[in-house]
This record gives C-alpha cells, structure tokens and sequence, in this order.
C-alpha cells in the first residue's frame, strides 16, 4: 500500500524512498528494497540495570543457566534466548543499528497531541521506550515496557516504567481500548501464535486512532546477484534454526514470521495498513557508504548473538545436538559470514496499521473478520 498521509501533524514519512518530512524527525535518502545493493568492488578481496527488586518476587530473578548463558525465570522455557549481559549489550547495539536503517523510532503516522498510553511489548533492555520519551516526540505520552526479564535500568524517564508480563496472554492487565500505540520489535521465536498476539492487541488498543507497528527480521539470508554457494553455512544454520523452532518447544514458536504479519494484521481486522520492507545486509560487502556500516555493525551484532540463538534451540530443547557439534557448526557459519564474496542480505519488516472505530468494526466483522 502507498504511505500514510503527509500531513504535517503527523510524523513518520517513509523512508524507503527518496523523500523528505514535513513532520518531527528528518529523513534521509536509503535503499529500496525494489532496487538491488551494489557489492563494493573491492569487497571481494578475500553493573547490570535491572528493576527495583522491592517490587519483584526474588524467584523472578534467580535466573536458570545453561552453557554458560543466563535464561529467564519468569515462565521459565517459554522464550529460549538468553537475558544476559551479553545478550543486554547486543540487544542494546541492535537498537542502535535499526535506528541508523530506518533513521526514525516508528513508522506509523501518530498525531503527537493525541498519543497519551505506549505499550512496548518485548522492550528486553528498554532502549525504544527510554530513547521515545527522552525525544518528546509524544509529548503527553506515559510509555510502558513489558517483558519476561527484568533487565531495564532503573534511571529512566518519568513517564517510562516497565512490568513483568507475557504479551502472548490473553489479559494484558490494564484496560481495554486504552492504548494509543502498541509497538513490538523482534518476537519471533518467542510467540506460540503471533496471530493471536495482534489479536489480542486490538482488544486494548485505541478504537479509531490506535495504531499498532511491528518491526520483525527475516532471517533468511538471500542475494539479489546469486553469490550465495549452495550449502553455505549460513543458510544451513537458519535451515536448522527453522527445523528446531518447529520441534523445541509445544507447541512450537516459530522464526520465520515476517512475511505473514500484514495479513494477520488484517485477519484481525485492522485498517489503513502499511508494510516495508527493507535489506540489511551481512557485512561490508556494499559498495554504498552507509549500507557498508550498517552491514558492518549487523553481522559482528549478529555474530556476538549467535550462541545464544543457537545453543538451546539446537542443543536440549530442540535438535539434541551436543555442545560440541554446535561449536563445531558455529566456528564453520562464522568463517563463512567473513566472506566478502557473498552478498548476502536479510530482511527487516515494519507493518503498521490503525484499529478502526467500533462503527468500522461493525461493518467489518459482519463482513466475516473475528
């Protein structure tokens, strides 16, 4: 679909396109997704933060370990990636790294006056709601973070707070029809069912100027030039990585989710929704200054999560490998992530859309939506 209005009380233009704003934050020129990225030619050669502790119940902080790596306690198994320092450090690297892809927090066309509740679900290190509120954006808005781990700062805003809470339950515990923005970044793998999750999101969020936006990767690494080998390690490993998700966990949580968020957005009957879709690449390969960093940070960002990916879905919970031939198949995806050769690429989806009044609701549910 085409882009929301350009009104300029509204913010978040495209960025996909060669534009600029009328609206808060400014936009600069980046990669289509239509068009290919150019490899550079000579590119071919070969103390943790955590939640005030009075507030939480001590089992949800005695953390699990397994290899090494720190889990989550608070329904224990349901999410099978880490909640570290490590792991902090890279999510926190990661909201970075999509700022300097995308150039803005959101994409939807919010009306600032008229955004006063923010839900961010999954908000792991809080870095989305802690850097919305500290750029006035949404002036009047109060934002909350949930998630399963309590490992936010506790130095936020005052209009930032955070809770422990699954956003895969059917209760979000606050009030029907009271979300002004809900926003979700990078739950794949961590929802039994991501239908049912927006589903579920409509119920709370604002009748008729409520919007919802997900940001979600697309693992699957692809090439627009063919230089991805067959069998390169990379694409066994996210091969295996989808066979594991299927099998880890039951039900399972799948990975490969991306593509399917527009329609489940309107199977749930959203309205006036928008998706992007954007590459970034895997490495340095590009011949394009700013496409160069962002792959650049990307794949050593990555890399630094790949055990954590990789370690449950693969070892115990899934594929029953041991630990030794894991480490075996990463040290061979990391030699083959270096090679400047393979323009490899994934891609990020951001879909957004508006819950529509109750009268539009009306019409649309008897029109066979539920």
């Amino acid at each position: 679909m085409s882009d929301a209005g350009s009104d300029a009380d509204t913010i978040a233009p495209s960025v996909f396109t060669n534009t600029t704003t009328t609206a808060i934050s400014a936009v600069t020129t980046t990669q289509s997704m239509d068009s290919p990225m150019d490899p550079d030619s000579n590119s071919a050669l070969s103390d943790e933060a955590s939640f005030d502790t009075r507030s939480l119940h001590a089992s949800v902080l005695d953390y699990p370990m397994f290899w090494g790596r720190r889990y989550h306690r608070y329904k224990e198994g349901s999410y099978l990636f880490p909640n570290d320092e490590d792991e902090s450090t890279r999510l926190d690297d990661q909201h970075e790294i999509f700022n300097r892809l995308h150039h803005r927090l959101f994409f939807a066309p919010l009306h600032p006056d008229n955004v006063y509740n923010v839900l961010d679900l999954g908000t792991g290190t809080g870095q989305w709601p802690i850097e919305l509120a500290d750029s006035n954006i949404l002036p009047h808005a109060e934002i909350t973070g949930i998630d399963l781990s309590a490992v936010q700062p506790v130095d936020v805003p005052s209009n930032v707070c955070f809770e422990i809470q699954d956003c895969s339950d059917d209760d979000w515990l606050r009030p029907l029809d009271s979300v002004d923005f809900c926003h979700a970044r990078f739950l794949a793998g961590s929802l039994v069912s991501y239908r049912d999750m927006i589903r579920t999101a409509r119920r709370y969020i604002t009748p008729g100027t409520g919007w919802m936006e997900i940001q979600e990767l697309h693992p699957t690494p692809v090439s627009d030039d063919n230089t991805i080998p067959d069998r390169w390690p990379l694409k066994v490993w996210d091969d295996n990585l989808h066979r594991a998700a299927a099998r880890a966990l039951d039900p399972p949580r799948p990975v490969r989710v991306a593509s399917h968020l527009k329609s489940w957005m309107e199977q749930a009957g959203f309205v006036d929704i928008h998706e992007h879709v954007s590459k970034i690449p895997l490495g340095s390969w590009p011949k394009d200054p700013h496409l160069k960093d962002i792959g650049t940070w990307w794949l050593e960002n990555w890399l630094s999560g790949l055990p954590g990916f990789t370690y449950k879905l693969f070892g115990v919970e899934g594929l029953e490998w041991t630990r030794e031939e894991i480490e075996v198949m990463l040290a061979e995806v990391r030699k083959a992530a270096k090679n400047k050769a393979v323009h490899a690429y994934q891609r990020v989806y951001v879909v957004y859309g508006r819950r529509p009044s109750k009268e539009e609701e009306a019409m649309i549910w008897g029109n066979g939506h539920g």
